[in-house]
């Protein structure tokens, strides 16, 4: 990685996510870590929790900071390099956060919708990250010729990539052994649809002076 990678935003997101993974195993507190900035879509509907957590609009942001085990972040920050890079050079600084941020919000939405009462909290960079790999996909992506429609090609290829992600989560989380936590699929679809719908707007933004 050369010198001007290392001073993306990719790198300073990954960078902020592994300390904030080393701070909670190196104090032994990852469970309570898990609890207080998980996301639980049941403290979105309303409901109280009997610890101090962080306020439940920020929870979706904050989950991204938490992380089943050392595989389970490892993956997810090596994916998300690598796609972010990518996307930065195309979409700039502005637009990976944007990405990252608006993945985060709607992969918690996404959760929230098929169990708003759920109360196991939802950790992991995951639903961020697959914002960014959306917006890789419509970016970089090589449909292979199925249909005649080039941008059907494009949506095609995207859903393919989208399943790849989801299986390659859940076997993850299999091997990390996260019991009590979400891998959860509706998230990752949450935030790959945002990614989806981000991409255009944010490339059309950038260069809007061009």
């Amino acid at each position: 990685m050369d010198r001007n990678a290392l001073r993306t935003v990719t790198v300073a997101i990954a960078g902020v996510t592994i300390l904030a993974w080393l701070a909670a195993a190196i104090t032994g507190f990852a469970d309570q870590v898990a609890l207080a900035l998980g996301f639980m879509p049941a403290r979105l509907s309303g409901a109280q929790v009997p610890w101090a957590a962080a306020p439940a609009f920020l929870t979706p942001l904050t989950a991204t900071l938490v992380h089943g085990g050392l595989m389970h972040l490892l993956f997810n920050l090596l994916v998300f390099v690598w796609c972010g890079l990518a996307v930065e050079r195309v979409l700039g600084r502005t637009g990976v956060i944007v990405l990252y941020l608006a993945g985060a919000y709607g992969a918690a939405a996404a959760q929230w919708a098929v169990g708003p009462m759920a109360t196991v909290p939802m950790i992991g960079a995951s639903g961020a990250v697959s914002a960014v790999i959306g917006a890789y996909s419509l970016s970089f992506g090589r449909p292979k010729m199925i249909t005649r429609s080039m941008r059907l090609n494009r949506w095609i290829n995207a859903v393919w990539l989208l399943a790849a992600w989801i299986v390659l989560q859940l076997m993850m989380g299999w091997l990390a052994g996260v019991q009590g936590v979400m891998v959860a699929t509706p998230a990752h679809i949450g935030g790959f649809i945002a990614g989806l719908l981000l991409q255009r707007a944010l490339l059309l933004w950038r260069y809007r002076t061009a």
